[in-house]
């Protein structure tokens, strides 16, 4: 019988590779196709003595306790998505953007910041942008780009943001503190949307046609709901969940707890809950989380295998071989990795896959696996907006008209791209930023 392991760790890295492609060609899914590599290199290189220690690895990953906020968190998107909560907040914010140039694109970006501050989803926050926001922009005459790039990229300001899934996948995997990238990551967020800003105020500034500021027979006969109570359960919902992390009143598991219960509140106090939305809710939550669980059973099994294979320290010699051992370059060549595939894979597999076998070196070089995480986070974020699968369009699509395509949509995200590409640079280039609070 051949053995796998007689290719030595080069070739079979290669092999490794080759076969997850085909796989992933082939159209099998993401974790079950790393989940096949990993069985058929633990049997091929070590036999079947090796199938208990792989176990073993999932069950550390499914049976940490943080993992436990991912479907607290995801939950709260979910009731967040099938309340008004969101659309009220969207209607009171008008208010500031009636009379300013460029208004209800700053003020769909606003309200993006404050919903990814409730949530840390971007699927649902993004198609409720697109539902309330686009069309508005849409009917008072704003460049079609401008109002698609402000709507999707703006939804997608989730990954950053804090409660971010994102930041709590990778401090699982890099086994650093949740609340520590929580806290690092609020600030290059909060810079991203005010780049994003203050694109649109300088594009409308330039080009007014872009921006009609709307007259008076352009705004809607519809009441406006009551500003205090529509800004009151958003607010009391971000404080309760962020300031009982910064403040170490309660875990981050502890705190998604916290935060299911006071979005729940809302809603019954809205008189919004019922069965039937909590059902729908519950089912979406299920959706997202048994992807997320598979896909790291399957990254999981593949990193330990190779891992034991010797693999990660292979992988450390080659990227020290293509950096000449400088950190920057290093960290650069990351990114570049990261990049690329993220246009492909979803971001939950990079962070599986790529994370186990980067912090280590991150960590060698002397920098901060925080501030690596942060940046991480900033990668994907580009990832979500990046063609070809960019994710954060294809939600979008599901709710626009018919005539935007996803030509189009993608075309709309090139600037928003380079400006999170910007953020990426200074991040790397000031990691204080993401280190301000220590």
């Amino acid at each position: 019988m051949f053995e796998l392991a007689s290719l030595g760790i080069g070739y079979g890295s290669l092999l490794m590779l080759l076969m997850l492609i085909v796989l992933l060609l082939t159209g099998m899914q993401l974790a079950f196709a790393t989940g096949l590599v990993a069985l058929v290199f633990a049997l091929g290189w070590f036999g079947v003595d090796a199938l208990p220690i792989v176990s073993s690895r999932l069950y550390s990953f499914i049976g940490n306790y943080v993992f436990l906020a991912v479907p607290m968190f995801v939950l709260m998107a979910s009731l967040l998505d099938h309340s008004g909560i969101a659309r009220d907040l969207f209607d009171a914010m008008a208010r500031f953007g009636r009379k300013l140039r460029g208004g209800v694109a700053l003020q769909t970006l606003v309200v993006a910041v404050i919903l990814a501050s409730m949530s840390g989803v971007i699927g649902g926050e993004t198609v409720l942008l697109g539902i309330l926001a686009l069309p508005q922009m849409l009917r008072l005459g704003y460049d079609r780009k401008l109002a698609i790039g402000t709507t999707c990229a703006g939804g997608a300001l989730g990954t950053m943001l804090p409660p971010s899934i994102v930041l709590i996948i990778y401090g699982l995997t890099a086994n650093v503190s949740i609340g520590d990238l929580f806290k690092g990551a609020f600030l290059p967020a909060l810079i991203l949307a005010l780049l994003y800003m203050s694109y649109v105020l300088v594009r409308v500034w330039l080009k007014p046609e872009m921006a009609p500021i709307p007259s008076d027979d352009d705004q809607p006969d519809a009441p406006a709901p009551n500003f205090f109570k529509a800004l009151l359960f958003p607010i009391l919902s971000v404080v309760v969940v962020l300031g009982s992390i910064y403040g170490g009143v309660a875990s981050v598991t502890e705190a998604s707890a916290l935060g299911v219960m006071g979005i729940a509140i809302s809603t019954w106090i809205r008189g919004e809950l019922s069965l039937p939305m909590v059902r729908k809710a519950t089912i979406s939550t299920l959706r997202v989380c048994g992807m997320i669980i598979w896909i790291g059973i399957g990254a999981t099994a593949l990193v330990g295998v190779y891992n034991l294979m010797g693999g990660i320290e292979f992988v450390r010699e080659m990227v020290f071989a293509v950096s000449g051992g400088d950190g920057l370059t290093t960290i650069l060549f990351m990114m570049l990795i990261l990049l690329i595939l993220g246009m492909f894979l979803d971001w939950v597999g990079v962070a599986l896959l790529t994370m186990p076998i980067f912090v280590p070196i991150v960590t060698e070089l002397g920098y901060s696996p925080i501030w690596f995480g942060v940046v991480f986070c900033m990668n994907m974020q580009v990832s979500f907006l990046s063609p070809p699968f960019g994710p954060a369009a294809f939600y979008l699509k599901t709710v626009t008209p018919k005539d935007i395509t996803l030509g189009e949509i993608f075309q709309s995200l090139l600037p928003f791209i380079a400006l999170q590409i910007v953020a990426l640079a200074l991040l790397i280039a000031f990691p204080q930023l993401a280190l301000w609070w220590q």
